[in-house]
């Protein structure tokens, strides 16, 4: 028996590349080892049969030990199933009764032989399964497992577990990060494809966020450790596509539902099919071929197809509403800063009024900025530059407001006209309309204010076109600018509605008001749109990468900045729930073209073994297509418009 697991264990070792989980692979041990056990019985019966012709009782018993090695781990599955009322047991069940039936009819051969054939059928099914989910599995290698710890002037390997935050590593050329962090020291061009989908590298130099799972083409970078290993965005990235391979849809309740009523239906045809034809080998053939393999990957084969399809643009989804709710939405909500704009402002102008000079203005206005992730707060420390400010404020942001700051008795406020002139703040005139305003008072005073322009992506045009193009009715702008700066964004961009100076309480009461009327998907930067992309049918995190609060509160997170993903991920969500709807006829109509052969005896118990997987591989091949299909938004909108037109051209002529 040690030879016989040996061996289980080797087989196994060879399917290393595809990825087999610990508990898969020690199932699939268990049943190649109790397989190989029975064939070793099974041959030692029909050598003993053949030596002693006239021993047929110990030939038997010697099958009937075959029988139960191969048949009680089966059985008690089986048994299992059928107390819990698991539909995912009705392959135990079927086979446990027609090994039952064929052990009662003396059939030993087919009792052995039966389940064997499926246990090998399974072992290849489960191959392609798992090679399905490279896509998520292949991610894990990517995180390094070992650093370079640098302490005391000198760097030893270390276990990348053992790392915590503040340790300092060097990563040198070709050298994958284990952990998120923040360059020292150094200058190099990162590999970021296998996070954002973006095939073009991304140069980092000191201050810069590097992330897990990428990869240093060249130089050399001394990375300060901002997250533990298992914090990582990566590993919460791997952990939330696994957990979205259980994905729960209503196409599969709907197959949950049927195999309810399967079994008893199969139970019943088999004896209808005993007692009319006499032929218990008929109905045995029907047990076998009915086993229902096929139902059991309706929809999660499309779903790994998908994530994988997805994982390779930079998409990570984690929400069944990406089939459900993404393929019915109909309006689309986007906010605007960091969404439709670059979230990289430019200051055009300066206006002083309290302050002394600009250095006063820009230097209290970066003593608070310094402390907020918001694009303005961000500008404003680059626009400060090498002037020194003061860091040691006590910071508070209100969501979609404002920052401000307090260091003993002094207070800096930073933020727009409605934010100061709430805190008391007299302001001496209207905001520019040249773009976003930004004031600055410091204990009540008003030193001035700095006026940015967002510049719009240069993709926006073609993904609202895009989107238009396949189905969506409704694009809208949510942004808390003023009215003369929407307005402008209006003219550029062709949106159906533009609101402005909004909160983001007045965001998702607007969110709210649309949900009466339509499916809505809203797309926002993550940062201070949270409860919009919680409260949407679909929220959608613009440019996650390394942002927690995107990737916890969206339903799918763009790890890049591609608003082209949108229409893509709009068309895979159609085509997955397609290919599973197309899945679930594959599975019925193979399952009942078996069961009619098999009641016609066209098809043998044993035979039977071999082609009841057929449902289950034609879903598989069928659930590639999500990988292979093409997601071409202009040609997806032509082929829309020409379904459209064809009946009322059919009608005309």
């Amino acid at each position: 028996m040690k030879k016989i697991d040996h061996m289980a264990e080797e087989s196994l070792r060879e399917q290393s590349t595809t990825y087999i989980s610990e508990k898969d692979k020690k199932r699939l041990s268990g049943s190649i080892a109790s397989s190989a056990a029975a064939l070793v019985f099974f041959a030692a019966g029909l050598i003993f049969g053949r030596v002693y012709p006239d021993q047929t009782v110990i030939s038997e018993l010697i099958y009937l030990v075959s029988v139960l090695i191969i048949g009680i781990p089966v059985l008690t599955t089986a048994v299992k199933g059928f107390l819990r009322r698991d539909v995912s047991a009705s392959m135990e069940i079927l086979v446990s009764v027609a090994m039952v039936v064929a052990v009662l009819d003396g059939q030993f051969v087919v009792a052995i032989l039966i389940p064997v054939i499926l246990t090998v059928v399974h072992f290849f099914e489960e191959k392609s399964i798992m090679g399905g989910r490279d896509a998520i599995e292949g991610l894990k290698k990517m995180q390094a497992q070992t650093a370079l710890l640098y302490q005391d002037g000198k760097e030893r390997e270390v276990d990348a577990k053992s790392l915590q935050p503040g340790d300092v590593i060097h990563v040198k050329s070709g050298m994958s990060l284990p952990i998120d962090g923040t360059v020292q020291m150094g200058e190099a061009n990162m590999d970021q494809k296998s996070l954002t989908g973006e095939s073009l590298p991304k140069s980092v130099g000191v201050g810069d966020k590097v992330y897990a799972g990428t990869m240093n083409i060249d130089g050399l970078l001394t990375v300060r450790v901002d997250k533990a290993y298992v914090d990582t965005s990566f590993n919460r990235i791997v952990r939330l596509l696994e957990n979205a391979e259980n994905m729960t849809l209503p196409e599969t309740r709907l197959v949950d539902r049927f195999m309810k009523y399967y079994i008893p239906f199969v139970l019943v045809v088999a004896a209808l099919i005993w007692f009319f034809t006499k032929d218990i080998s008929k109905a045995i053939a029907v047990l076998v071929v009915s086993c229902p393999c096929g139902y059991m990957l309706v929809s999660s084969a499309p779903i790994i197809a998908a994530l994988g399809a997805a994982s390779k643009r930079g998409v990570l989804i984690k929400n069944p509403a990406f089939i459900e709710k993404l393929t019915d939405a109909d309006s689309f909500l986007f906010d605007k800063t960091g969404t439709i704009t670059n979230g990289t402002l430019e200051a055009v102008d300066t206006e002083l009024f309290a302050a002394k000079d600009r250095e006063e203005l820009l230097t209290t206005a970066a003593a608070v900025a310094h402390g907020s992730l918001h694009p303005t707060s961000k500008a404003i420390v680059r626009l400060c530059g090498e002037l020194p400010y003061d860091s040691d404020y006590i910071i508070t942001e209100p969501a979609g407001n404002g920052v401000s700051g307090t260091k003993g008795k002094d207070t800096v406020i930073l933020g727009s006209r409605r934010y100061l002139n709430r805190l008391g703040c007299r302001l001496p005139r209207e905001d520019a309309d040249s773009g976003s305003t930004t004031w600055v008072a410091r204990n009540g005073s008003v030193l001035g204010c700095i006026v940015f322009r967002d510049v719009l992506r240069e993709d926006v045009s073609e993904a609202f076109d895009a989107l238009r193009g396949i189905g969506v009715n409704k694009i809208s702008v949510l942004t808390g600018d003023n009215r003369a700066e929407a307005r402008k964004i209006a003219e550029a961009v062709r949106v159906d509605a533009m609101h402005s100076e909004l909160l983001p309480e007045q965001k998702l009461e607007m969110l709210k008001k649309e949900k009466e009327d339509h499916t809505v998907a809203m797309v926002g930067d993550g940062i201070n749109d949270s409860l919009a992309l919680n409260e949407a049918d679909i929220g959608i995190a613009m440019g996650a990468m390394g942002s927690d609060t995107a990737i916890e509160s969206a339903d799918i997170s763009l790890m890049n900045n591609s608003l082209m993903n949108l229409p893509f991920v709009v068309l895979l969500a159609r085509k997955t729930k397609e290919i599973i709807n197309q899945n679930i006829i594959i599975a019925f109509l193979t399952s009942f073209v078996m069961i009619f052969l098999a009641a016609m005896g066209l098809i043998s118990p044993i035979v039977g073994a071999f082609l009841h997987n057929a449902g289950a591989f034609i879903v598989l091949f069928n659930s590639a297509r999500v990988v292979k299909a093409d997601y071409d938004p202009k040609k997806a909108a032509k082929e829309k418009q020409e379904a459209e037109t064809a009946p009322s051209e059919g009608g005309q002529a």
